[in-house]
């Protein structure tokens, strides 16, 4: 099992920024896909920005040039840096990880989620 630890979140004013975080551990093998979601009232989740291990990252269209997705491998950390936040960021995020174990010549993924951090954008 891994455990994800998400922070970062609160009240922001709308053009201001917040940093969430989300620390992964347990049985930790290697994870290849570390990705923040949202989701508001009742809303499919949708995702917000992705990191492989080697560094890609890709954004929804909505946080594009606006939130940076970065990721700490030694510490199995990512984190999401969101600026001129607008009252439409108003979500639920989510961090989510891809942990794939390798065995002999076969690998299995497991998606792990965090509990769940409320950002909120209001004046």
């Amino acid at each position: 099992q891994v455990q994800l630890v998400e922070s970062g979140g609160g009240l922001v004013q709308p053009g201001g920024s917040l940093r969430l975080s989300c620390a992964a551990s347990g049985s930790i093998f290697s994870i290849s896909v570390m990705a923040w979601y949202r989701q508001t009232g009742g809303k499919q989740r949708e995702l917000v920005a992705s990191i492989i291990s080697g560094g890609s990252v890709d954004y929804a269209d909505s946080v594009k040039g606006r939130f940076t997705i970065s990721r700490h491998n030694t510490r199995n950390t990512v984190y999401l840096q969101m600026s001129s936040l607008k009252p439409e960021d108003t979500a639920v995020y989510y961090c989510n990880v891809r942990n794939t174990v390798v065995a002999g010549t076969t690998f299995r993924e497991y998606d792990y989620w965090g509990q769940g951090i409320q950002v909120t954008v209001s004046s």
